[in-house]
């Protein structure tokens, strides 16, 4: 209580980040039509021509803060009490997990992987979104839900169609994009294959005993099904 990641001393910035955050303005001056990204890619290309004497003084200015921050940390970190500390460390993971899935989200898109299919209702949602009731989106969605509920199995029927056919178009779409992940040697992306490596070896395991005990107890009634003829 009373403390957060918010409070933990920030980490310095690389020799990079400060040739950027030092050279940005003036780029942008000499670049006023250039958009970010070719913004970033000047500002890159400047770095890596600039002389290594220039390079040393960002460097330089990174080290002295890099121990300025050990010391802050060793500070805030000692005035933690245990309980602190753990949510803390919990808070870190749960931040990082994002992290995580944000980045895999952004490389999939990258790589093109098909949108997942709309079930029936969110064609119906799709499509009657803008003119729906309601001064909300909450509300708006609240009042389609009510509205599909309502809805008759034939009213319903042209929506679960087009979902029905989406199905159809994704199935298609992530055999011929996973052949593609397969070819580019990303097999790590491909269903089945994560499937295989998330499934805990004691689970396995505990499959393959059941396959077994299920196949003795077969042999063992088929053995005494003969012996009875």
């Amino acid at each position: 209580r009373g403390t957060s990641s918010n409070q933990r001393p920030k980490r310095p910035l690389t020799a990079y980040f400060r040739f950027v955050m030092d050279n940005r303005s003036a780029f942008r001056e000499k670049n006023p039509e250039a958009s970010n990204t070719e913004l970033i890619k000047k500002l890159a290309g400047a770095w890596k021509e600039l002389p290594a004497s220039q390079k040393q003084v960002y460097e330089e200015a990174r080290k002295t803060d890099w121990k300025r921050y050990g010391e802050q940390l060793a500070a805030y970190k000692a005035q933690l009490t245990p309980a602190q500390a753990a949510a803390l460390k919990e808070e870190r993971r749960k931040q990082l997990a994002r992290r995580r899935s944000i980045r895999a989200k952004r490389e999939l898109n990258l790589l093109g992987k098909p949108k997942r299919a709309r079930s029936g209702f969110n064609i119906f949602l799709s499509e009657n979104f803008q003119q729906s009731e309601g001064n909300t989106p909450v509300a708006k969605l609240k009042k389609l839900f009510d509205t599909w509920q309502k809805m008759s199995a034939s009213q319903k029927q042209p929506y679960l169609q087009l979902a029905q056919d989406d199905k159809v178009r994704y199935q298609n779409e992530m055999k011929s994009w996973e052949a593609k992940m397969i070819e580019l040697g990303r097999e790590d992306l491909v269903r089945s294959k994560r499937q295989r490596l998330k499934k805990k070896p004691a689970e396995t395991a505990k499959q393959t005993e059941t396959a077994k005990a299920k196949a003795s107890s077969s042999g063992k009634k088929a053995k005494l099904k003969k012996s009875e003829e």
